[in-house]
């Protein structure tokens, strides 16, 4: 007959043992950023021929050439002939850096063209509003009109005659 010490001892072995049952499978670990970190930094410090091959190549723009340059020249020409003229803003345009009037509308307002600026030392760049164009206007309270400047595209504006 089993003693007490030998039937405790059979159930406190069959109550902790932590086996899963057998049909059932443990599933892997979930993925976590932890595990997606490390698995990032094993394959860029792996050895070269572990990787897969990349690619590398470098684009460069050649603007020494006679004909992009003469070209970027002409555009400097032409923008520089239009500094200083007189423009008019045709489109509704609303702005909002001005602190002493916020919410301006541009629309009709007229300014100064101060500078352009889609070349950049002799270089064509992306400037998509390359005209900056300087305004006045009379703010209630201020003695003085305020000067601020906005960049506009040449299809947002007019010229107005010089009155020379």
């Amino acid at each position: 007959m089993p003693t007490s010490a030998t039937a405790t001892a059979a159930l406190a072995s069959s109550f902790f043992r932590r086996s899963p049952p057998a049909a059932t499978p443990i599933p892997p670990p979930a993925p976590s950023i932890a595990s997606a970190r490390l698995a990032v930094s094993l394959a860029v410090h792996a050895p070269a021929f572990r990787r897969h091959p990349s690619c590398h190549f470098a684009v460069s723009t050649d603007l020494s050439s006679s004909s992009s340059s003469s070209a970027v020249e002409e555009e400097e020409q032409q923008a520089s002939a239009k500094i200083g003229k007189r423009v008019r803003v045709k489109v509704p345009l609303k702005i909002y850096h001005v602190a002493k009037a916020p919410a301006l509308d541009l629309n009709g307002l007229e300014g100064v063209i101060k500078q352009y600026v889609g070349v950049w030392k002799g270089k064509r760049i992306s400037a998509n509003l390359p005209f900056k164009v300087e305004f006045e206007i009379g703010v209630e309270g201020q003695p003085r009109p305020v000067k601020f400047v906005a960049h506009l595209k040449e299809d947002e504006f007019e010229y107005l005659p010089s009155s020379d």
